[in-house]
This record gives C-alpha cells, sequence and structure tokens, in this order.
C-alpha cells in the first residue's frame, strides 16, 4: 500500500512526506523555475484576501512539490538546512490558496489565509519591525 485509499490527494500527500516517500514537482514547473546557485527560489508570501505581504522564505523543487500537493506551506531552512511546515511547531498555519510564478520563474508568490502570527517574532508580518524612512519624491 503506497497511502490511504480513496480520492483524497491531500491525505495521500500526507502519508507521503509522513513515510518519506518524496515525489517530484511537475517538469513543466521545474523547467520554469530560474533557481540560485543553492537550488533555491525566493517565495514572497501574501495574505490571501487583503493582500498584506507576511514573510520572505525559500523554496526549492521538493518544497514546492509539498506546498501544491498538501496545502500547506513548506519552505527550505537554509539555517538549519531543513525542510520546515509553516505551523507545525507553532501553530501559525499557512493554508495555501494559490501559488504562482513570476514572469521570470525566478519568484514565487504563495497567497495563503495565514492563522496567527507569520513571523518567527510573534509580529503578524515579518515587516513589521523596522520601517525605514523614504525622501519624498
Amino acid at each position: 500500500m503506497y497511502g490511504p485509499s480513496g480520492g483524497d490527494a491531500r491525505a495521500a500527500a500526507r502519508f507521503r512526506l509522513r513515510h518519506n516517500c518524496r515525489m517530484s514537482l511537475d517538469p513543466a514547473i521545474a523547467a520554469r523555475l530560474k533557481r540560485t546557485a543553492d537550488g533555491l527560489v525566493p517565495a514572497i508570501v501574501q495574505q490571501y484576501d487583503t493582500g498584506e505581504v507576511l514573510m520572505l522564505a525559500w523554496m526549492d523543487d521538493e518544497a514546492l512539490h509539498r506546498t501544491l500537493t498538501t496545502g500547506r506551506a513548506t519552505y527550505w531552512s537554509r539555517s538549519r538546512g531543513s525542510y520546515w511546515v509553516k505551523g507545525d511547531t507553532s501553530g501559525h498555519v499557512q493554508h495555501v490558496k494559490s501559488a504562482a510564478l513570476d514572469c521570470d520563474g525566478d519568484t514565487i508568490l504563495l497567497k495563503v489565509d495565514q492563522v496567527g502570527a507569520a513571523c518567527h517574532t510573534g509580529d503578524r508580518t515579518c515587516f513589521d519591525a523596522d520601517e525605514l524612512t523614504v525622501a519624498p519624491a
């Protein structure tokens, strides 16, 4: 048995993740991605209904595949060198509503329904702390 029986694709994806059954990103999507030297693509995360920018994180092909197949935002932690699903530890889950590539394929935009704080500091967004002064144009 390779996963749950029945037609629940998300349950099957969660089963594969729990049991380390790696699946690959759709080749058509993978071909469009332009990655850093480390194989990563930045992901801008935005609240789906307000447009509020919540955070920036990093994804590789596997993180993007997991995100697209589970509906939960999954990222690559550059500091820990491992995958993390937003909210698994904090409870501050990101339910992915849509995902898009920019015109160059070098940035991913995730529109999410954010539960709780997006930032590890406890702030709603990672852009709440240090607003920079901009001279008038």
